[in-house]
Formats: structure tokens, sequence, C-alpha cells
């Protein structure tokens, strides 16, 4: 009883449950962040001051996000994501798959060769949508298509974020017992990324591959078909967007701030005459517009998670579950993972779990005997669990941000219920099988 009382359970089975019944996440954040203070028995005063304080944590990421957001209406107002979405679709023609693997590609850049994670959605998805409505694309299959190339690459590949999650999880895995060097991190996460890559074809090929209808209200991209080829040819305007494109990301590189480096970019497109000064304001209202939200959800999922930890229910429900992974390797290992899966989703981030689950896990696996390989699956696994399909993660916040331009997708049933299904079960059944082959 003691269990199901717990802070962390409680408000993650609420904020589940106010999102299926349609409640609006940011309000459905708050609601269980009130509710977890008090579970764990914080006067609601001391409920709302840490909330409040602990927003502040997601204030670099919320910025960021802002940023982005008006940098990508710069490189609409210059036409340049209409250029790349008018381009996108002669390629593909009447392939929907090719623009589906095109769009995971594009994803994993985001996360490895250009780091810029979801700020490339509201650029390239809304151009898109007229295409994905005249070939009937589901567009849930978009929506996994795209958490994929924002959640595999980290796990897999040792570049760009997934060098910063390797190396979270080879520092702390280290600093308590067992030796990992970050560089044989992705030599065992590898099977994850099949996982993952398993769950995206069972989405394009076995779920979604059925036509489903669409209202066709994107007007710009019917307006673009009437555009002669001439006005889809690139302009001195558009070089200046890439230059300020290319330059946030070698600032981000070197300053390691994402605020600064889209700072910069949209100093060169404002100085260098891209987009008029006068349409600052305007712009600034656009990238409001479409990131804003997400940044919001961001900043109140970082008070939720300040809220989880005063209540200290994270550390009492990993201690009510200790005693069962005390003897069998499957059984902790399952115990891990749905660890993990509560916490991500309560907490919002998995490059944040890691630190919280390392501490308690890696005794548990020198104990049990289990090999180092499957011990980073293991972790790498529940840190990631709930990250696609947690209603405040970003790799299901963002794919809505795009896909939703026109109002005809919706959060919960149409991007977190399909990422929940096919990215989490084949990553609890695939880092069982690791622990049982490595």
């Amino acid at each position: 009883m003691t269990l199901l009382l717990n802070p962390v359970i409680v408000s993650v089975i609420l904020l589940c449950i106010l999102c299926l019944c349609r409640i609006n996440v940011l309000l459905a954040i708050i609601i269980s962040a009130i509710v977890a203070g008090m579970v764990g028995g914080l006067p609601i005063e001391d409920v709302m001051n840490t909330f409040i304080s602990g927003m502040g944590g997601n204030s670099e990421t919320a910025l960021s996000y802002i940023l982005l957001g008006t940098f990508a209406a710069a490189m609409t107002h210059t036409g340049l994501a209409t250029i790349l979405a008018k381009k996108i679709s002669n390629v593909i023609g009447n392939k929907k798959v090719m623009l589906l693997f095109i769009l995971a590609g594009i994803a994993v850049l985001s996360q490895n060769l250009i780091p810029v994670h979801i700020a490339f959605i509201p650029i390239i998805i809304p151009p898109l949508l007229h295409v994905m409505n005249k070939l009937k694309l589901d567009r849930r299959a978009v929506a996994c298509a795209l958490a994929y190339g924002l959640k595999a690459p980290y796990i897999t590949i040792p570049a760009g974020f997934g060098l910063i999650f390797q190396g979270l999880i080879a520092e702390n895995m280290t600093v308590n017992g067992m030796e990992v060097l970050k560089n044989d991190v992705w030599k065992s996460t590898w099977i994850l990324g099949v996982a993952m890559t398993v769950g995206l074809l069972t989405a394009i090929f076995i779920s979604y591959r059925k036509p489903r209808e669409y209202l066709d209200l994107t007007i710009s991209q019917n307006e673009l078909e009437k555009e002669d080829e001439k006005a889809l040819t690139l302009n001195k305007n558009h070089y200046i967007t890439l230059f300020g494109a290319f330059a946030t990301l070698v600032i981000q590189l070197i300053t390691k701030s994402l605020p600064l480096g889209a700072l910069v970019g949209l100093g060169i497109v404002f100085g260098g005459g891209a987009v008029s000064h006068r349409k600052m304001d305007k712009l600034i209202n656009e990238g409001i517009g479409l990131m804003g939200y997400v940044a919001f959800v961001m900043l109140v999922a970082a008070g939720f998670a300040m809220v989880l930890k005063t209540t200290g229910g994270v550390d009492s429900l990993v201690n009510a579950v200790m005693p069962f992974m005390q003897n069998s390797k499957i059984v902790a290992t399952c115990t891990m993972l749905i660890l993990g899966l509560f916490i991500t989703m309560g907490i919002g981030t998995s490059f944040g779990t890691i630190p919280i689950l390392a501490v308690l896990f890696v005794p548990v696996f020198i104990k049990l005997g289990i090999s180092p390989a499957a011990s980073v699956v293991v972790l790498a696994a529940a840190a990631a669990l709930g990250d696609a399909g947690s209603p405040a993660s970003d790799t299901t916040l963002g794919p809505t941000a795009g896909l939703n331009a026109d109002g005809q997708h919706n959060h919960i049933a149409d991007t977190c219920i399909p990422t929940f299904l096919h990215y989490n079960i084949p990553l609890i059944i695939f880092a069982i099988i690791a622990v049982l082959i490595f």
C-alpha cells in the first residue's frame, strides 16, 4: 500500500490519466505536481514555491526553443523552408515510405551532425503537411519516424547529444564502482538501436500503413504549387539564412550554448537583410507561437521534477523495489526498467535520470554478476524509457508542434501513445535479451 501511495507513482499515473482525458498537458503537469507534493506531505505553499523555483532547471532549454522558433519563422519568411519542402516533395513523388525515412534521417542528423534537436521540426514539417495530406499519410507514422530520429541516435551514436548521453553513462557507472569507458558504451547500446529500428519498421509497415484522410488546410502550400520554378530557386536572402544556420551550429559547438548560437544566427539573418528588421516583432511572436508552448511545458516539467525530488518520492520508490532485485537477473532487470520508466516520465529527461539510477543500479549489477556490457544496456534503456511517450518530453512535444500546425494532430492519441508502444516495448524486450546474451 505504501508503494501505491508513493508521490512518483501517484503523480505519474495521474499525469497519464489527465492527458488521456484530453486535459491540456501544461495543466496536467501542474496538477500532478501539486498532488505529488501533497501526497509527499508538503504544505501547499511549499509545493508551489518548490515548483516555481524548480522551473529554472530548464530555463536554458526554454530560451533555446523560443530563439530557434524565431529562427524557424525567419527561414519561413525568406521562403527557404518552402523551397526545401518543395525539393523533398519532388524527390519523393508518391513514395510515402521514402518521405518517412527522409524525415527520420533528418531527425538523426539533428542529434549528431547538426545538434539542433527539435528546432528543425517547425521549419520543415508544416510546409510538408500538404504533401502528407495528398499522400494520405498517417501522421502517427510521421510522429514515430521523428521520435526515432530524436531518440535512437543519442543512445547508439557517440557524437553530438549521443556523446553527452553516453558520457553520462560511463562516468556515473565508473563513479559507482563499475568501470566503463565512454568509447565502449555504444558497443553495447547498439542493441537498443536495433530495438528502436524494429519499432520504427513496425509503425511504418504494419501499424500505420493504411491511408488516413486529413483536411487540406495548408493554404500556403496550395499557393506554392502555383509558383513557377524561378520562385523556387535560391537567392541572396536564402544564402544569408543558410549562413546564419551554419553560424548557429558553429557558435553552439564552440560555446556549448544553444541560445547564444541561435542569437548569432538571428543577428546574421536580420543584419544581412535576409529579413527586414521591421519584421522583428512579428517574427518573435511567430517564434513564440511555434515553440513557446513547448518551452513552457519544459519549464513546468522541471518544476514537477523538483517537487518529486523534494518529496523524497524517488528515493522511497527505489528503496521499496530494491528487495525484488536481489536474486534473479531477469527479475532485477524488469524491475529496474519499470522503475526507470516511472522516474523518467516523472522527471521528463533521460539525461537527468542517469545519475539517479546509476547510484542504485550499479551495486545490484555487481552483486548479481551482470556483465558491464549488459549493465550499460539496462541503465541506458531504463533512463531512456518514458522519454518516448511521455506527454512532457521534447521527443513527443517536438513532433506534435510540427504535425499539429493545422490543428489535425492530437498530442496524446497521435504522438504519445504510438511512440510509447512502438519504442518502449522493444526497448524493454531487447534490454532483457542483452542481459541473457552479453
